[in-house]
């Protein structure tokens, strides 16, 4: 059993959303959903994130979607590179939960008691 821990963190690197799915569940499906009702200028995400609706989506909060277009687009979009270089943000974050081995090899079965761990890891790194 594997589980994707899909979140939104805000500009300093903290965790301000997190869902789980599947492990085979793509990026995208959740992406929408995460950022609904957080008012934001810039959404910032990898080429993985790169759909038109997700795109239109973005605009219309009246964010900018910092996100490269994927090198088989017909049309290519321009993107803010230097804005794109604070995406790293969210692997760091990753990078400081993965510490935590019960994150790391998910002892939990349970989604909920998992999902409670995730907060009080985050609650933790933000304190540190």
């Amino acid at each position: 059993m594997t589980t994707k821990i899909h979140a939104v963190v805000e500009g300093l690197g903290q965790l301000a959303r997190w869902t789980l799915t599947a492990g085979q569940t793509h990026d995208i499906t959740q992406a929408q959903t995460l950022i609904e009702g957080i008012r934001t200028q810039a959404v910032v995400g990898d080429k993985a994130y790169d759909a038109d609706p997700l795109i239109e989506f973005i605009a219309q909060t009246g964010a900018s979607a910092v996100i490269p277009p994927r090198e088989n687009r017909r049309q290519l979009r321009s993107f803010d590179t230097h804005h794109y270089k604070h995406r790293n943000l969210i692997e760091r974050f990753f990078c400081r939960i993965k510490h935590f081995r019960r994150i790391a090899t998910r002892y939990d079965k349970l989604a909920s008691r998992f999902s409670s761990f995730i907060a009080l890891v985050a609650a933790f790194v933000w304190l540190a």
